[in-house]
């Protein structure tokens, strides 16, 4: 007998969690708190509610959350202002959900008097990872149950017959094979992998894509968008002023239209190995795009610069599960201090694929200066004549070394 009374079980309703629901309760003879959350990923969720019910989960244990809004305004938004990009290319549209659902599963934990909670990633991910660590991150006691990591239903057959054997809805998709990809998705993303990808020189399949079109279908008519910041965050599109989730799903749209968003990476997961991975992420890639245009009349040099040298760092901490450790959040306030001044207005042009900036500007924060930076005559505002001994100050150790060279 497990000592182990409640646990609260990150749940989709889906085939894998609705076994993993009743391997729980045979395992560990445990009652099941289910926890699903709406995050932008377009599935309609009411059928986990009467999945979870079918299987004896009290209606009162039905969790259903609507977290969109702080989705956006508090895990997407602040990631943002640090331009995250991990490996170069991924905007962390998987890693960035994950702190947000550990909260959650310890609300719920807290809230219903839970000893633990429960997941569906399994041992090669790094989602297993993100979890937990931002479970004990804010409940160091919290006791994780892992089916994957426990069980030895390791293999789809093996998935469907427990499912068929206890009386598991089967739908005809998973009756027929299932999709050929491992998908998620949120209001930032959706991802690809798996099946067809595992061969990193096959190319992902059109068929394959749901957000976006091929930029050869995308309109051959450019579209043009002004977007407004204020601290860092994109507050109104074209002069309509959005909350943080509708900023997001608005530039989605836009972005898809244009084909705007598509990557295909290999990256270098935390556990160890290479994984091939494709992406839509059409309102991150115009959003990345617009906040270095507007930082880049706001910001001071040596800000940003500092800025950028730090980011590969944020990036790794969101992406190896460290949303919540002292480090991100001692950042997180560096960086948010950096974006008081980050406020004006972007225009882009999206065109077949691409975000173009073509304009910039902010009335209050500007810190371009064309009396200064014309070719013009400037009327002294700046001495070219400072140059030469900026110049020789700099050239100094170089000139050092290039006579030592030459005497050799």
């Amino acid at each position: 007998m497990s000592d182990i009374k409640k646990a609260v079980l990150a749940y989709s309703g889906g085939l894998d969690t609705s076994v993993i629901l009743k391997w729980l309760q045979d395992t560990y003879q445990c009652e099941v708190v289910t926890f699903t959350a709406d995050l932008g990923q377009g599935e309609e969720l009411e059928p986990a509610r009467q999945k979870a019910l079918k299987f004896g989960i009290k209606p009162e244990n039905i969790f259903i959350d609507d977290l969109r809004e702080e989705f956006v305004r508090d895990f997407v938004f602040p990631m943002f202002r640090a331009n995250t990009v991990y490996e170069g290319e991924y905007l962390l549209g998987t890693s960035i959900a994950r702190p947000l659902i550990a909260k959650r599963l310890i609300d719920i934990v807290n809230q219903t008097g839970a000893d633990a909670i429960s997941h569906g990633a399994t041992g090669k991910g790094n989602d297993q990872v993100r979890f937990e660590l931002g479970a004990y991150a804010l409940h160091p006691n919290i006791k994780v149950i892992a089916p994957w990591r426990e069980w030895d239903l390791l293999s789809r057959e093996k998935l469907m017959a427990y499912a068929e054997k206890n009386g598991i809805p089967v739908d005809m998709k998973h009756k027929q094979g299932g999709s050929p990809y491992s998908m998620d998705a949120n209001l930032l993303h959706i991802s690809f992998e798996g099946r067809h990808l595992e061969n990193p020189a096959a190319e992902a399949e059109e068929s394959m894509w749901r957000w976006t079109v091929s930029p050869e279908k995308a309109p051959d008519a450019a579209e043009y968008l002004d977007l407004e910041f204020v601290k860092g965050d994109i507050v109104a599109l074209n002069g309509t002023k959005l909350s943080p989730a509708q900023v997001l799903t608005k530039l989605n749209e836009l972005g898809g239209k244009h084909g705007i968003g598509r990557l295909d990476l290999v990256e270098n997961r935390y556990v160890g190995m290479k994984s091939r991975g494709c992406y839509e992420t059409p309102g991150g890639t115009i959003m990345l795009k617009a906040h270095r245009a507007i930082e880049s009349i706001t910001l001071d040099r040596e800000v940003a610069h500092l800025k950028d040298d730090l980011m590969p760092r944020y990036a790794s901490m969101i992406y190896n599960g460290y949303w919540w450790s002292p480090e991100r959040l001692a950042l997180q306030t560096l960086i948010d201090s950096t974006q008081q001044t980050v406020n004006g207005w972007v225009r882009v042009k999206l065109y077949k694929g691409n975000v173009i900036v073509v304009g910039r500007d902010s009335k209050t924060d500007s810190l371009f200066d064309p009396t200064i930076a014309t070719f013009e005559d400037d009327k002294g505002a700046y001495d070219q004549k400072d140059a030469a001994g900026f110049i020789k100050l700099n050239a100094l150790r170089l000139r050092i070394a290039a006579n030592l060279h030459k005497r050799k």
